[in-house]
């Protein structure tokens, strides 16, 4: 391979600070963290401390976010971190979420077939424990650290579950909907190519007052029937892909106080860094584009979407 090809997979560069605060209402840190860039890859590669990566993101306008701990480790460092820095480290605010994820939860439940991803399943230590005793762990984290602001990620994964993967994805799902509503929490939601059955828990079990579409993937029908019921819709670097239209076009079926952003991090970097690593410091990536795709300037988007991520979790 090149070396212009080896640089092009390190950490991008610093983007264009946005022009005033936004959060990043989703991403991973310790999965950021653990992204291991080639050493070969430019300048601007190689592993970053998390103060760097958080001192990157406020420069860059991101001074709040969400950490998401959904398997039993992640709880546990999301736990940690948010009780070691009540007050923020490197200039950004940190509150956090917590749950078994869809396709922990089936192998919590010991689970193992061949779903349509063509993946053998593979076990983990963490898993040892049954999925009650999981999810037990997720309610206790939420009941007992203030900064944990929301239940998640959450929800049905049907291209990573076959049929008795799905039925315990569904038992776990209303768990954690049942959860979120008792302590008073947030709800955010993993859906993955299960649209239909994701909508239908929520209508069956009611969902909570704040209930957050994680990394929206529906049309524009799905979009305005969300904002109907007042769940908001969360935008990520899929919404700059080229072929995305028809989620462009939900991004703009509905009201802009139901929009939030995130980078779910270090997954789904923005266009034109798709294919490289994810920080909060690009979140600004996808802020641009929204702006763009709702015809509104950047900086009323970006104190909008501040003013709806602390009526969705608080204030940071």
């Amino acid at each position: 391979m090149s070396r212009s090809r080896s640089r092009e997979r390190g950490w991008p560069a610093d983007p264009e600070p946005l022009p005033s605060p936004v959060w990043d209402n989703h991403t991973h840190l310790e999965s950021v963290l653990a992204f291991d860039v080639p050493h070969d890859a430019g300048a601007d590669g190689g592993r970053r401390t998390l103060e760097d990566h958080l001192g990157r993101a406020a420069a860059a306008g991101v001074t709040a976010l969400v950490q998401v701990g959904c398997d039993v480790d992640a709880i546990g460092w999301t736990d940690a971190l948010l009780r070691a820095h009540p007050d923020g480290l490197a200039g950004v605010r940190l509150l956090g979420a917590v749950a078994i994820h869809p396709n922990e939860a089936v192998l919590h439940a010991r689970v193992l077939e061949v779903a349509p991803d063509g993946l053998d399943p593979a076990l983990d230590p963490r898993h040892d424990l049954d999925l009650d005793a999981a999810i037990a762990r997720v309610a206790e984290v939420a009941r007992t650290n203030p900064r944990v602001r929301a239940v998640g990620e959450t929800g049905l994964d049907h291209f990573r579950a076959g049929p008795r993967g799905r039925e315990v994805q569904v038992a776990a799902f209303r768990a954690h909907v049942a959860l979120a509503k008792e302590l008073g929490l947030a709800l955010q939601i993993h859906d993955r190519d299960a649209h239909a059955e994701v909508l239908e828990v929520l209508e069956r079990d009611g969902a909570p007052e704040r209930t957050v579409f994680h990394c929206f993937s529906g049309d524009a029908e799905m979009a305005r029937l969300c904002a109907d019921r007042g769940w908001y819709l969360s935008f990520a670097g899929p919404v700059t892909f080229g072929a995305n239209d028809e989620l462009r076009a939900a991004l703009r079926a509905v009201p802009l106080d139901r929009v939030l952003v995130e980078t779910d991090a270090p997954y789904l970097t923005a266009h034109p860094l798709r294919g490289r690593p994810n920080a909060p410091y690009l979140l600004g990536l996808t802020v641009r584009r929204v702006a763009a795709e709702r015809g509104v300037g950047l900086d009323v988007l970006c104190r909008t979407l501040s003013a709806t991520s602390e009526a969705v979790y608080g204030p940071a």
